[in-house]
Parts: C-alpha cells; structure tokens; sequence
C-alpha cells in the first residue's frame, strides 16, 4: 500500500475514532438535574445543586485524559455570562468523583483528584468565557450512582 493509501486511511479511522467520541455524550440532550444561569458576581456563593455521581458511560470514550462513569446526557447545564473573576466548577462527595465539561469552545476539561477534599475534582477557569458550560460528575473505578454536590463558585472551590 503506498503512503497516500496510508495516509488517507489513517485519516478515516481517525475520523470514525472522533465521531465514537462525539455520540458517548450527548450535550444536545436535556442535563439530568437541571440548568443554572449564572452571571459573573452571582450570589449566594457556592451554587450547590445536589445529585448522583456517575453512569454507564467510560469518561475515557471523550478524552485518554479523563476519568470515572459518567451518563449519556449532561448531569448540569450552566448558562454564563463571564465578568472578571475565575470560574470555578468542583464536587463535594464522600465518593471518588470525577468531572467532565464541554465548555462553550467545544473542549472537553476533566479532573479526577484536584478539589480540596483528597478524591473529589475541581476545574478553575481563571479568565472563563461567556456560553454554555455542560457538565458531568462521575463516578471513579466503576459505574455506581454516588450522592454528591455540585459547586459553582467564582471565589473557592469544594
């Protein structure tokens, strides 16, 4: 096979290897437990929105970077209108969680063990932009639903 056969096949599976990743979530489907509009200088300060960690979905089908088991349709929806402080988004659980954001660039974010409280994650965007933010809190090393609590917070993360 000449390298021009190669190449353009690569190419393919490339494209079929990113299509699988754009269907394990779904950001078009309604967010489980809800959606938060938030503009910069929100109060109170956390939000907290309870819910279940987790799902049936591997975290690593979006990123090699990402993990725990998350659902299909996003957990949260966050609507922000961005000023001049950070934005952080964490989870509070006494589960290992794990957190995945689709933010409004269409990058994928994730975190394992980066909030204060040893097993839970936390995402700091320090200069955040405006739009749609959809999150999911997962569930580390199997697919169990957890209790947990979702923080979105400008000044501390969880």
């Amino acid at each position: 096979m000449n390298m021009f056969v190669r190449t353009v096949a690569a190419g393919i599976a490339l494209a079929a290897a990113a299509a699988g990743v754009a269907v394990a979530q779904d950001y078009r489907l309604n967010p489980t437990y809800g959606t938060i509009n938030l503009s910069a200088g929100f109060l109170p300060d956390p939000q907290v929105m309870p819910l279940q960690s987790g799902g049936q979905i591997d975290a690593q089908r979006v990123s090699s970077s990402c993990r725990g088991f998350i659902a299909n349709a996003p957990d949260v929806r966050l609507n922000y209108s961005a000023g001049s402080y950070p934005l952080i988004i964490s989870v509070n659980s006494n589960s290992d969680t794990t957190l995945v954001v689709n933010g409004p660039d269409g990058s994928w974010y994730c975190d394992d063990d980066g909030g204060v409280q040893g097993l839970n994650p936390s995402l700091r965007f320090g200069s955040p932009a405006s739009g749609q933010y959809d999150i999911w809190v997962g569930t580390y090393g199997n697919a169990s639903l957890q209790p947990a609590q979702l923080h979105i917070s400008e000044v501390n993360s969880q």
